[in-house]
């Protein structure tokens, strides 16, 4: 059972069946898959408003006893790398930078999961404050979220005219050496037309830049699938800029599609999670920040990890109930299905 409480669900449900699971230690599912990638939410809190993934309030606060403490957040990675062959941890929200203890979370984390790979999704607000800090810390690569290099329009997106301090946290990452730099760009109706000139300013920084298809997962509910831009439609804006010769994906598991920009070597992404899914090579697994984890993004049974770190439970009874979670994970998101529904959280609250 699901009991909601302004988008941010309670989720009691009965311990996952794990008949016919293989005697393996990773997280494997019915559908063979093996998840590698593990997203970690610290937080609900933004200082940003992005229509496509929160309402203008925010979302409601979650009591700071309900969050995962430092300690919390290593001790699950640790048991994610070397009990359940987790290779990348990526911190997410929210935004993490709301988390004043975040260099301590990815020091914790660093150390006890020595050899995986530290990352975070980030708006970048603050980043140059905190750049340096968080890499002596242990973190490794970002991914930045900017939708446009439009100040009127980035204001309008994302509620707050904030687009300089963005720019100035992404030079920042560079100065600190974080590496590689991703910058993703949700694909908007409204931002379509300043797409080209995101990608060319992207090629000048020397940053990845990656377009996402938006998905059905903002908090107001205002999406449509008769009105997202799709990756088809993107294509056809970039080519009458820039000559894009396709060369796929450089990781089966990877969720964006490359193409060399004008011959290369630069590149562009695209991330068709709508027309182009991906799920049948799905390799994630999210902790939300209540310490739920989540096996689909689109799936919305939660098993509590925090209750169980909290009443006592060895790292080896975590794992089991993480693999039981994840034994149970669903085909895929099934959007295009007739009996498709929205999950009850919405991006903000799981973790992106």
């Amino acid at each position: 059972m699901t009991v909601t409480s302004l988008g941010l669900p309670v989720v009691r449900r009965a311990a996952p069946s794990t008949v016919h699971r293989p005697e393996v230690p990773q997280l494997v599912d019915t559908f063979g898959r093996v998840a590698r990638d593990l997203r970690i939410s610290l937080t609900e809190k933004c200082s940003l408003r992005c229509t496509y993934c929160m309402p203008e309030e925010g979302l409601p606060a979650i009591a700071r006893i309900d969050l995962l403490t430092p300690d919390e957040v290593a001790r699950l990675v640790g048991v994610a790398a070397t009990a359940l062959g987790i290779r990348e941890v990526r911190f997410t929200g929210g935004e993490p930078l709301m988390r004043p203890d975040l260099a301590r979370i990815v020091r914790l984390s660093s150390e006890t999961a020595p050899g995986v790979i530290m990352s975070m999704t980030t708006n970048a607000l603050g980043l140059h404050h905190r750049a340096a800090s968080l890499v002596e810390a242990g973190l490794q690569r970002v991914n930045i979220s900017l939708d446009t290099v439009d100040p009127a329009q980035f204001a309008r997106l994302t509620r707050r005219d904030r687009l300089h301090d963005t720019l100035i946290g992404i030079r920042a990452a560079k100065q600190a050496g974080l590496d590689p730099i991703k910058v993703n760009a949700v694909l908007m109706r409204a931002t379509l037309g300043g797409a080209a000139d995101l990608l060319a300013w992207g090629l000048s920084e020397g940053v990845a830049v990656r377009f996402i298809e938006e998905m059905p997962l903002d908090a107001d509910e205002t999406w449509r699938r008769d009105n997202m831009v799709d990756a088809a439609e993107l294509l056809q804006v970039l080519s009458t800029r820039f000559e894009l010769t396709p060369i796929g994906r450089n990781d089966p598991s990877a969720p964006a599609e490359d193409w060399l920009v004008d011959g290369g070597p630069h590149t562009v992404g695209i991330i068709a999670s709508v027309t182009r899914p991906f799920c049948q090579r799905c390799d994630r697994t999210r902790i939300t920040a209540q310490g739920t984890v989540r096996s689909c993004l689109f799936g919305d049974d939660e098993t509590d990890l925090r209750a169980a770190l909290r009443g006592g439970a060895s790292d080896g009874e975590i794992a089991d109930m993480w693999r039981a979670a994840m034994w149970g994970k669903q085909a895929g998101h099934g959007i295009d299905s007739a009996d498709f529904a929205r999950p009850v959280r919405s991006m903000g609250s799981i973790g992106g």
